[in-house]
């Protein structure tokens, strides 16, 4: 097998991902790709190749990917523009030599009915990377496990308060940590190109669900709040979030827009979350980790 790419090694899912296939393979066969080859010192002290990589800059890229065979494309941050850096990841790995592409994308991506804006930039760089002649497999995530441990649970039991447009939804939310075992997986293995595997946690709940799971975990109450769309607008717009991408300022203190999560929430809402699969087992080799789980991970982080 030739050597394996990892993109955006320095982010959370890149550095995961790297740790664990350095436990599986040489570390001479990987490569890691970064805009910050400095934060990677202990990987090329570990014996992989770190090379610096823009996405923005195409000519950095023909170079960073050469020698490589697989590339896990980890999704940029960047809603809304990200689309043309993935296109450059995709069109210079195909020139390198890389023959098969994994990439992370979203849970319903490919349902064209589906609200949620962030499918359009994942969807859109599915079809980039089926397109471009190389063997691809899309790893659709779910809602992070650890995202509503975190980002929503903390602040929710900080205020005993959540508003939220979801409804009863249901989602089958997965941790992070076995997305990224099951990416791993499918780039040490073979028989999984040109095939897309939706990665769910082991049970479906709904938001409300989740956020009773934490109240019950912190034995602080959280009253949740059912809204509709514009009142959820409102709510961000109240925090002073920037409605759409376009928006967001460059480095500025909130990354993300009150679009995207207010329509990720009409999807949840609208059923496009609502599916269980074994996908993460069948490609990690682990069952997936429950929402509660991964809570009672994050409970030291909680407010007391």
């Amino acid at each position: 097998m030739g050597k394996i790419i990892v993109t955006g090694a320095s982010g959370a899912f890149g550095k995961a991902a790297a740790g664990l296939l350095l436990e599986r393979c040489a570390p001479e066969d990987l490569i890691f790709l970064t805009r910050t080859p400095e934060k990677l010192k202990s990987l090329a002290e570990a014996g992989a190749q770190v090379r610096a990589a823009d996405f923005d800059d195409p000519t950095s890229l023909p170079h960073a990917m050469a020698d490589g065979e697989r590339m896990l494309l980890i999704s940029t941050a960047r809603v809304g523009t990200r689309v043309g850096q993935h296109r450059h990841a995709v069109e210079a790995a195909v020139q390198a030599g890389v023959r098969h592409i994994v990439y992370t994308s979203l849970i319903s991506a490919d349902a064209p009915d589906n609200p949620a804006i962030v499918r359009h930039d994942h969807r859109a760089t599915e079809e980039i990377v089926e397109a471009s002649g190389a063997q691809w497999t899309h790893l659709r995530d779910s809602q992070y496990s650890e995202a509503i441990a975190l980002a929503m649970v903390i602040p929710a039991l900080a205020t005993g308060h959540k508003p939220d447009n979801c409804a009863d939804g249901k989602v089958g939310f997965v941790s992070r940590d076995d997305c990224v075992a099951s990416a791993v997986g499918v780039l040490t293995q073979d028989g999984h190109g040109n095939r897309a595997y939706t990665l769910t946690g082991p049970e479906l709940l709904s938001i409300p669900e989740a956020l009773a799971m934490a109240s019950g975990i912190a034995g602080k109450p959280i009253t949740v709040e059912h809204v509709d769309d514009e009142a959820m607008f409102a709510y961000f717009d109240s925090l002073g979030v920037p409605r759409h991408a376009s928006d967001i300022v460059p480095d500025g203190p909130i990354p993300w827009s009150s679009d995207d999560m207010v329509t990720f929430g009409t999807a949840i809402r609208e059923g496009f979350f609502a599916r269980c699969t074994d996908h993460v087992e069948r490609l990690s080799g682990r069952p997936p980790r429950s929402l509660r789980d991964v809570m009672l991970q994050h409970r030291g982080a909680w407010p007391q």
